[in-house]
């Protein structure tokens, strides 16, 4: 016959307190369950463990040695039992990060991570622009002109844009060479006004004018944009190279403009003691960084 392990514990609980009703809170069950799980255990060893009297019970001598025996065994069995469940306990990551670069990057890269750290889950906090980035999550990602100043910043990797509009767009002004830049809207970020400027005197456009600039508010909306043939977009590249790779968008011009902005990973509270943070880190920088 099989000895319950629940009836052994209610068994050294009762026999620490000395009380039934006591041990019954303690284990969340009734008093009469605990008088029941020891009464099949003293049946099983056939010997009295307590001494029942009306308000009170007491150890017996058999009772006092089999308590000295077997408690060391139960309290190591439920240390054991604690210490598998906190190892088994699925952690939580959480991360602010661009929505544009959610969607387009670290989204698709997500069952590759979850396949390797089953135990690890994350929490993502998709944001527009940095003033939205919240510093309480463990971990923000984010486009900087400069290393930011945070106690612990990864750099991931640049970001250049490239002059792209859609398929039908591009038929009609690739013809056009610089020309083109005066029969369709120009559209950017709002964060980089001056961005169609920079790149116009890089590629020695003279006299530079143009009569329509559409300022969007996420980099989303920029490749967006583009793909719905409102005008010339500055697409920022690597993150949007599945659009140009679908056909979606195409580039107008070959060359670039490149800037300081890059992406780059935080870490919050770098002084928090954390092994998944230490593993998500280093999976970031083997995924990303470059």
């Amino acid at each position: 016959m099989q000895t319950p392990i629940r009836g052994l514990r209610s068994f050294c609980i009762a026999a620490r307190c000395l009380s039934f009703k006591h041990a019954a809170k303690q284990l969340h069950i009734t008093p009469s369950a605990v008088s029941h799980q020891i009464r099949l255990l003293e049946e099983q060893l056939s010997k009295q463990l307590f001494k029942r009297q009306t308000r009170a019970i007491e150890l017996t001598r058999d009772g006092i040695n089999f308590y000295q025996a077997i408690a060391p065994v139960i309290e190591q069995l439920e240390s054991t039992i604690e210490k598998f469940s906190e190892e088994t306990e699925n952690s939580v990551i959480s991360i602010s990060l661009p929505e544009f670069f959610a969607n387009e990057l670290f989204v698709p890269k997500l069952s590759h991570w979850s396949d390797q750290n089953p135990n690890i889950n994350l929490q993502l906090e998709t944001v527009k622009s940095r003033s939205e980035n919240k510093k309480e999550t463990d971990l923000s990602i984010v486009l900087a002109a400069s290393k930011p100043t945070d106690a612990l910043t990864y750099e991931l990797f640049p970001v250049s844009y490239m002059p792209a509009c859609s398929p039908a767009l591009y038929q009609k002004l690739k013809p056009l060479g610089k020309q083109a830049l005066y029969e369709a809207p120009l559209i950017l970020h709002q964060s980089r006004p001056w961005s169609w400027h920079q790149w116009a005197s890089e590629n020695d456009v003279d006299d530079f004018d143009p009569k329509r600039i559409v300022q969007v508010d996420s980099m989303f909306s920029v490749a967006r944009a583009a793909q719905q043939g409102l005008g010339i977009a500055l697409v920022p590249l690597p993150i949007s190279q599945s659009w140009f790779d679908e056909g979606v968008i195409m580039p107008l011009f070959e060359k670039q403009l490149h800037t300081r902005d890059r992406y780059y990973l935080i870490q919050h509270d770098w002084h928090a003691s954390r092994d998944e943070l230490d593993v998500f880190v280093q999976w970031m920088l083997t995924s990303f960084a470059k």
